[in-house]
């Protein structure tokens, strides 16, 4: 993978609204397709984490907190492609503080350190799930891409990051194979993968009041908290 600071693809497209917008740009830190990663060292996170909000700035990082946000960028990918019709069996718990003020509540972590702000994230996409917003939030199909974006269209049936790219050459891609010399056209059937993520154990935060769990399978997602 090749070091950068950023990636611009797409910067001028319509982010997920509020909070969501964070989890979003937290997953595309990395270009599967071109090699190219913004999480190349803990500096990296320490940066983009503070830069999200989510971390007091200059916050040490370790080697080991890298290797977790690579394992939940992962696992909320393959949550954010269930809800473009890829199965998985991803689920996520952090440990989270429900505070009530003034008649409105918000979800916390315990700490604010590193483990906190991973925490956090996920209160963001079990939030999400209760607002209503999270299913528009998804992972693009493209084998090779994987980058989120918020389907905006009315009828919630964007599939592509970009119909003009991702669409284009996925279906491109279908339909040589189907006029492949000797390929039997009604044999070519093209099922999405099933995505998989890291195991939950790999993120685990610090103990507090509450767990949040954020789960996406094959029936719409559910979330829960327990006590």
């Amino acid at each position: 993978m090749q070091a950068v600071d950023s990636i611009d693809y797409l910067a001028d497209s319509e982010p997920a609204p509020g909070r969501l917008a964070l989890v979003q740009r937290f997953v595309n830190t990395v270009d599967h397709e071109h090699g190219r990663e913004v999480l190349s060292e803990p500096a990296k996170l320490s940066s983009l984490l503070a830069g999200l909000g989510l971390l007091a700035p200059g916050t040490r990082v370790t080697r080991a907190d890298l290797e977790r946000a690579h394992a939940l960028r992962e696992s909320l990918r393959a949550l954010a492609l269930a809800n473009n019709g890829v199965p998985t069996d991803v689920e996520l718990q952090a440990q989270l503080t429900v505070v009530v003020e003034e008649g409105t509540g918000r979800l916390e972590p315990a700490k604010r350190d590193v483990g906190g702000a991973f925490a956090e994230l996920v209160g963001i996409v079990y939030t999400a799930m209760a607002d209503g917003t999270w299913p528009r939030l998804k992972a693009c199909r493209r084998d090779v891409c994987g980058w989120l974006f918020y389907d905006h269209s009315r009828n919630h049936s964007a599939v592509w990051c970009q119909m003009a790219v991702c669409g284009n050459r996925t279906k491109t891609k279908a339909y040589r194979a189907r006029r492949a010399p000797g390929t039997n056209r009604s044999s070519v059937i093209h099922k999405p993968p099933t995505a998989s993520a890291a195991p939950a154990s790999a993120m685990k935060t610090p103990p507090a009041p509450s767990t949040v769990s954020a789960k996406k399978s094959r029936s719409p997602g559910s979330a829960r908290t327990t006590r």
